[in-house]
């Protein structure tokens, strides 16, 4: 059996990149990273135990204290713990990224005939998994203390595809820092340094109006906040009101300012 190689020369290859190619490679690049989470199934401790350990804990710490009992409390720590899980777990994407790019990865990548952000799109797409994992371990762990949403099942499922799509997004943030940082431990320090102020700074744990005016004003433009409030608004009332207008095109915005941005730090990284 012989295999005959093409030389190189004769090989008919474009520098252009067809949206139809585009596609395949993410959807390959996704697969990839779905079959790194089969063999490495640590990558699931954070989505699964966190949703359990911090929903329980905050409600029965805080409930009392803020809504006078647990389940009159649950309706807003149950959204609030959605959005702190989703935007934890968008950021080991950056993490995940930069340990790839220090193991060589990407330079074989490079090698191959690709679109250049399908090593960026891919591994994002497949942690939408992730994000759907720990919203709806979330949304059980509330059930299973009594907490009943007045939006319903069609309420709840927008407020799940809100939260994975505002994971998505974000997730393009700590992507550009995986492509512009040196190292993971620096990804991960930095990525903890936004997801803190992003998280405590906003309406996910206590009422707005019980919060200093000088931090209300911040806590209003938190982009944390209105993702909180429109799945509310979704769980809880089962209304599609401005906010959830605004959070989409908020999370919109998000990936238009930096999905550009971790594609040209990326394109300069590998040369």
């Amino acid at each position: 059996m012989t295999t005959m190689i093409i030389p190189a020369s004769e090989r008919q290859l474009s520098s252009h990149t067809s949206l139809t190619d585009t596609v395949t490679h993410t959807a390959a690049m996704a697969w990839r990273a779905l079959k790194k989470m089969q063999r490495n199934p640590e990558q699931f401790f954070d989505v699964i135990v966190q949703p359990l350990l911090f929903t329980a804990m905050f409600t029965y710490i805080f409930g009392g204290a803020i809504a006078g009992d647990v389940k009159s409390y649950l309706p807003t720590i149950i959204t609030g713990i959605l959005a702190q899980t989703s935007l934890t777990a968008c950021m080991a994407t950056g993490t995940q990224m930069r340990e790839d790019m220090d193991k060589g990865v990407f330079d074989r990548f490079r090698s191959l005939p690709m679109s250049r952000i399908a090593p960026l799109a891919g591994p994002m797409a497949a942690d939408m998994l992730r994000y759907g994992i720990a919203a709806t371990l979330t949304i059980f762990t509330g059930l299973l203390m009594g907490y009943r949403p007045g939006g319903g099942v069609l309420g709840v499922a927008a407020g799940w595809v809100l939260v994975v799509f505002a994971g998505w997004s974000l997730s393009w943030i700590f992507a550009w820092l995986g492509t512009l940082l040196r190292t993971a431990q620096a990804v991960q320090g930095v990525g903890m340094m936004i997801m803190f102020p992003l998280t405590f700074l906003s309406n996910a744990f206590v009422p707005t109006q019980t919060l200093p005016g000088w931090l209300q004003a911040f806590v209003k433009v938190n982009p944390v906040t209105l993702v909180i409030n429109a799945t509310r608004d979704l769980m809880n009332a089962g209304s599609v009101t401005s906010n959830v207008g605004w959070a989409v095109l908020g999370c919109a915005v998000v990936v238009a300012i930096f999905a550009p941005l971790a594609v040209v730090s990326y394109n300069r990284k590998i040369g």
